[in-house]
Order: structure tokens, then C-alpha cells, then sequence
């Protein structure tokens, strides 16, 4: 029997064909070279790649026997998600693989601000001794502000303890007994930048976060403060950075991942390359040999577990092993559900059920706890969220996870519900189902209100007290605002109680206009949703 063949993009170190084994045929063909890549593909069984190679529908029509695509590193906007799960095919990275080498940088990029090396380098490379002119400053007793306590934010703030740095951060998603354990003080986002000497930012790039560093926080920033971002070009407005750094808003900035990348004429980044006050390098955050090493073995153990039919944890679009074919369709629904989830949350999870009812029962049903994890985490965190980190993120924040199964559905034949103790105090529960031969997810029930409304990209869900014309305010502004509502469902327990309406919109919406709408209707809560495909 053939053995099954992997075919190797782009170079990868030795220890990524050790990991392999002896158990496939392994080819290698230049990525780039895309007539090459199609006929390599028409036999391959699975595909490594690193950055350079696009895996992209017209790609994966040339591959019909594909059962995998490995990324070895964290990134994956060279490989057609999409199109890769409509094919059938299994997308894995190495989620972890660079956690070390961006926070390392990240120390790198506050201490070349702080004692200026990079001008100083350039200086006396050009012939000069102006010692005089770098007068930098210590970390010592300096407060770094951390904007994103994940992974790489907590290994940032383990290392700047060890300068005698104040460390403190703004993430909503993460208890104060978590934050404790660190030794970091959680702040607002406005308190941080007003307090801090150094500012560095480590969240995921969504639209909430993008730009989420602007003008406004800027000008609350010392005038002796950084900034660094080593996360995702966009989290810091570009031209307002440009523009407080000329005013002298800030004393200057340390950038590897930008808006654009390369950062070309024309664009936003470009500008900063100019500034004296500005420390740049390439996107470097996994260029690391041990970086590099660590992706390739981690992907190529995904590849074995793939090819070999065994559950693979890294997978990002199916989980993939020994998983009933009637369980399968629920995994999507329940990364869908918890998103939902986080975008409703009022305060950080403290503990977590996810309770399954109905006939599913019969199957083994424990992906669906790690698929709600990896949903409520998917949008919160910096890193890529997998099967395989998702308990371990919520235990790091000192969430408690139950799967709880009950073989009583009374209105559908499965309902899965994600309930939640959240540290305020309050309780929140997300249901859903799916419907019809075609298996639609639809949200089912938020809290104790029950509706029946498909899952889409974009949604608000607004909770305010009942009373005639609510309707027509809220749909004169999205009308006014050139909103579509495609669908909606209004849920109450009586009428004056209140009420819960879930819209269905086809794009998302500005900050500005939801509080506008919040401020017209007077409402308890209201929440933007965008669901990430999963």
C-alpha cells in the first residue's frame, strides 16, 4: 500500500521531517512557484507551508486527495479557511509556537526605546560619539501598561517584573484573581494610559480593537511615554500615532506589525518610518530559530494525527479524530454560541457549563465543551485559539468548565446551552440548535428569553423595558444610518417587562451609532455580536 504523501512548500527545519517519521512520502516543491504547487498538490495527501505559500480555492481545486493544510507558525492569512472547510479539508497552525519570541521582542522594543540603541547604533556606525545625545531612561520603577493579558501579555509582564516595573493592564476578559496571580493591577483602559511610561498591546484584531489605541488615548498619555505593539498592525491608529508623536504627545513608539505590510508609500504606516522617535522592524515577532522549530514539530504532529484519523487539537476550522458523524454539525454551532457568549458577558467568566439536551446524548459529545471554549475565548485573546489551548486559557483565568448532559429536549431534539457564573455576580445562558435537513444553527434562547433566530455574521441584541414604539426609534436609526435589518426576534416574559430583541443586520455597526441607539431606547444592555468563520 502507498505510503501517503506530504509535500513540504517552503524549508522547514530538520526536526519538522524528524517529526514527520517514516511513515509518509515526502516531497518538497517551491510554494511560490504556483504551476509547480498545482501539480505537486494533484497527489498530496497533506501540504506544509509557512508564509509564503498561498493555499487558496483555485489551489485547492488542484487537490483532491488533500486532507490537510499545516501553517507552520501562528498566522493563517495565507490559507483560505473557507475554502478549505467547504473542500473538506483540515486547516492546523502552531498556536503557541512564538508566544516567547513576541514577548521577547516585545521587552526588546521597550528597551531600544528606552535607552535609544537603535539611533545610537546608527550614529556611531556614521562615524559620530555623541554620548550626550542618547540620554535614555531605566525601567526601573517605571509603569509598563499591558493591553491584553493573554498569553504573551502575562509572559511580557513575568519579564518586566524582573526590572522592578510597576505592571499593570486593561483586559475585561480577566478576573482580578487571575491578574493577582501575575502581580499585575487591572486598570480601565483610561486610567492605563494616563499611568503609564510604557504601553504595550496584546489583544486579537477584531472590530472592536482595531484602532482601539487612537487619538483620544494619546493625548491622556504622559508626554514621556511609548508605545509598542507587537501584535497586529491596525490595533494603533496609524496617523494618529503619527501625529501625536510630530505634536509631541508621546515620546516615541517601537513597531513590528503595521496596518500594511510592507509599509508602502501611501499608506498609513509609511510616515513613521521617517521619525526619529520611531523603533521599526519587520513583523519579527516568530523569527526565532526556536520559534521556527517549535511551529514545524507542532504542525507535523498535527499532520500524523490528521492522516492517521485521531482527534488533532490544533485544527482551527474541524476538530477532526473519531467524532460521530451526528456530532460533527454541532461543533461549528457551539463555536458559534460562544461567541455569542463573550460578546454578551458583562464582566469576566468565572465558570462555565455547557449543558447538552437531547438524542446527542448517545454520542460522545466532549468536543463540544472544548468547540464552546474555543469559541468564547476566539475573539478575546491574542493568540489562535485551538482544541488544544482553549483549557488550558481557561484555566490560566481560573475558569471551572462542566459538560453536562441531559437526555430531555422538550421543544427541539437537541439544544446545547452555554451558562456561565460571571465575577459581577450575574448569570448568564446562550442556547441554540440546529433545524432542518440543511442543520441551521439558530439561536434559540438568550437567558430566560426564548426566540428562534439563524445565526448570522452580525448582530445586536438589545435588552430594555417594554413599551410601544421601541421598535420604530431603533429602526428609524439604523435606517437613517444606511443599517439593513435582515431579520429579528423579539422576546418578553409580560408585557411592561423587559424585553429582549436579537437583530439580524448585513453589516456591522459603528461605536457611535450603537450609543446612540443604547441612549434613545434606554437600554439595560446592548451588544454588537460579529460571529469569526469557524
Amino acid at each position: 500500500m502507498p505510503k501517503p504523501v506530504v509535500l513540504i512548500a517552503e524549508v522547514l527545519s530538520p526536526a519538522t521531517i524528524e517529526a514527520l517519521g517514516p511513515d509518509f512520502d515526502v516531497r518538497d516543491v517551491d510554494g511560490t512557484d504556483r504551476e509547480a504547487l498545482f501539480a505537486a498538490l494533484a497527489d498530496a495527501d497533506a501540504v506544509l507551508v509557512r508564509s509564503a505559500t498561498r493555499i487558496d480555492e483555485e489551489a485547492l481545486a488542484h487537490a483532491p486527495k488533500l486532507k490537510v493544510v499545516a501553517r507552520a507558525g501562528v498566522g493563517l492569512d495565507n490559507v483560505d479557511i473557507k475554502a478549505a472547510t467547504a473542500a473538506g479539508v483540515m486547516v492546523v497552525n502552531a498556536p503557541t509556537s512564538n508566544i516567547v519570541s513576541a514577548a521577547e521582542l516585545t521587552v526588546g522594543h521597550i528597551l531600544s526605546l528606552a535607552r535609544r540603541i537603535p539611533a545610537a547604533h546608527a550614529s556611531l556606525s556614521g562615524g559620530a560619539w555623541k554620548r550626550s545625545s542618547f540620554t535614555g531612561a531605566e525601567l526601573f520603577e517605571k509603569t509598563v501598561g499591558i493591553v491584553g493579558l493573554g498569553r504573551i501579555g502575562a509572559l511580557v509582564a513575568a519579564r518586566l517584573a524582573a526590572f522592578d516595573m510597576r505592571v499593570v493592564a486593561y483586559d475585561p476578559y480577566v478576573t482580578s484573581a487571575r491578574a493577582q496571580q501575575l502581580g499585575v493591577q487591572l486598570l480601565s483602559l483610561d486610567e492605563l494610559v494616563a499611568e503609564s511610561d510604557f504601553l504595550t498591546i496584546h489583544m486579537p484584531k477584531t472590530p472592536e480593537t482595531t484602532g482601539m489605541i487612537g487619538a483620544a488615548q494619546f493625548q491622556a498619555m504622559k508626554p514621556t511615554a511609548f508605545v509598542v505593539n507587537v501584535a497586529r498592525g491596525g490595533l494603533i491608529d496609524e496617523e494618529a500615532l503619527h501625529a501625536a508623536l510630530v505634536a509631541g504627545e508621546i515620546a516615541g513608539a517601537g513597531l513590528d506589525v503595521f496596518t500594511t505590510e510592507p509599509p508602502v508609500d501611501g499608506g498609513t504606516a509609511r510616515p513613521l518610518l521617517d521619525l526619529p522617535n520611531v523603533v521599526v522592524t519587520p513583523h519579527l515577532g516568530a523569527s526565532t530559530e526556536e520559534a521556527q522549530e517549535k511551529a514545524g514539530v507542532s504542525v507535523a504532529r498535527s499532520v500524523r494525527l490528521a492522516l492517521g484519523g485521531d482527534l488533532v487539537p490544533d485544527a482551527v476550522n474541524v476538530a477532526g479524530g473519531v467524532i460521530d458523524p451526528y456530532v460533527r454539525p454541532g461543533i461549528s454551532l457551539v463555536e458559534k454560541l460562544g461567541q455569542i457568549f463573550a460578546s454578551l458577558a458583562t464582566s469576566p467568566l468565572t465558570s462555565l457549563d455547557v449543558e447538552v439536551h437531547g438524542e446527542l446524548n448517545a454520542y460522545d459529545v466532549s468536543v463540544l465543551k472544548l468547540a464552546a471554549l474555543k469559541g468564547v475565548f476566539t475573539n478575546i485573546v491574542s493568540e489562535t485559539v485551538s482544541y488544544v489551548n482553549a483549557p488550558l486559557l481557561a484555566e490560566q483565568r481560573g475558569i471551572a468548565v462542566r459538560l453536562i448532559k441531559d437526555d430531555v429536549s422538550d421543544e427541539y431534539r437537541n439544544v446545547i446551552t452555554l451558562t456561565g457564573a460571571l465575577s459581577d455576580g450575574t448569570q448568564l445562558s446562550v442556547s441554540g440548535t440546529l433545524t432542518g435537513p440543511k442543520q441551521t444553527e439558530k439561536l434559540v434562547g438568550i437567558n430566560d428569553h426564548a426566540l428562534e433566530l439563524p445565526i448570522e455574521q452580525h448582530h445586536v441584541v438589545m435588552l430594555y423595558t417594554d413599551r410601544p414604539g421601541i421598535v420604530a426609534v431603533y429602526g428609524q436609526k439604523f435606517g437613517e444610518a444606511g443599517i439593513n435589518i435582515a431579520g429579528m426576534q423579539i422576546a418578553r416574559q409580560a408585557a411592561g417587562a423587559q424585553a429582549l430583541s436579537v437583530l439580524t443586520l448585513d453589516s456591522p455597526v459603528s461605536e457611535e451609532l450603537l450609543e446612540d441607539v443604547s441612549a434613545a431606547i434606554d437600554a439595560d444592555l446592548f451588544r454588537q455580536i460579529e460571529i469569526t468563520e469557524v
